[in-house]
């Protein structure tokens, strides 16, 4: 088993490594120094995500921003297991290989459930959480559209033409944004880059939502184990993916929690106000260390 990260590139002074681990092959982005701080992106998306704000937060932290295994550019094992409490297991594993013992992490949508998951599985693991948008068991949304995505034939429709359906992927994307006007005009392609490469990402994405409402409930069972870590919830006041309405909710699971709530801004605040999320968690990164 090799767990020894190899460098690929350096740009901007961020490092493109890759990592294999248990014969899966990790491709992740390293800058910055001090504390770490682990970036877990959502569903369809990978370490592109944070494009935007791997450089803000590199001074105050070394970042590590992963394409978790089934999207971007690391492997995508037939027989993975997709479910949340697979997909945390993973996230700790890889922190075991990069001699993290304990970090900070900022998930966001699926991530963010994630990174719920494997606080909880592995309690100290995970020192403080950023939450942007993140699934939850009251968000609703996601309950009957897991059902319909992965039903015959709609399954099998999506994995045969969706790779293909670019006027269909362009609406689906603009709905993330709360002003499509404020789209930064490399995201569409950088997106639909891996997919393009390999059309397994949307399998990946399905194989998720199959187990989408029995991970739901093993969350909420969850919660009671992670109450006490210091967490900044952050969503868009117009979020059509998680209902905003459930931060709310969400909020009261934690005893050290604020909420902030982008006025206008979608279901990527890192992307549709980078400049507005990266301050506020820089700052909350901040103030919890003095």
């Amino acid at each position: 088993m090799n767990r020894t990260p190899s460098r690929v590139t350096k740009r901007n002074n961020i490092e493109e490594l890759r990592l294999t681990l248990d014969g899966v092959g990790w491709r992740y982005q390293r800058a910055g120094s001090g504390p770490p701080l682990l970036l877990v992106h959502g569903l369809l998306g990978y370490s592109f995500s944070w494009r935007f704000t791997i450089p803000a937060l590199a001074h105050q932290a070394t970042v590590y921003a992963m394409d978790m295994p089934g999207t971007g550019f690391s492997d995508r094992p037939r027989s993975l297991d997709c479910s949340m409490r697979a997909c945390s297991e993973r996230l700790l594993r890889f922190m075991d290989a990069l001699g993290l013992d304990h970090c900070d992490v900022l998930g966001t949508s699926h991530g963010g459930a994630v990174t719920m998951m494997a606080a909880a599985l592995n309690p100290g693991r995970v020192r403080r959480m950023i939450l942007a948008a993140p699934v939850n068991p009251w968000s609703g949304r996601g309950a009957w559209l897991s059902r319909f995505l992965t039903s015959p034939p709609i399954a099998p429709t999506l994995l045969a033409f969706g790779p293909h359906l670019r006027l269909l992927q362009e609406f689906y994307f603009r709905r993330l944004y709360g002003d499509s006007r404020r789209i930064p005009p490399d995201s569409l392609e950088g997106y639909l880059k891996p997919m393009q490469r390999q059309p397994s990402s949307l399998d990946y994405g399905l194989s998720v939502l199959r187990s989408w409402n029995r991970d739901l409930r093993q969350l909420r069972l969850s919660l009671p184990k992670i109450a006490d870590i210091p967490t900044l919830l952050i969503w868009g006041s117009l979020d059509g993916a998680v209902n905003p309405v459930s931060a709310v909710r969400l909020k009261q699971e934690f005893r050290q929690c604020r909420l902030l709530t982008f006025d206008g801004v979608g279901h990527l605040p890192y992307e549709e106000a980078a400049e507005e999320f990266n301050r506020a968690v820089g700052e909350f990164l901040a103030s919890k260390r003095k």
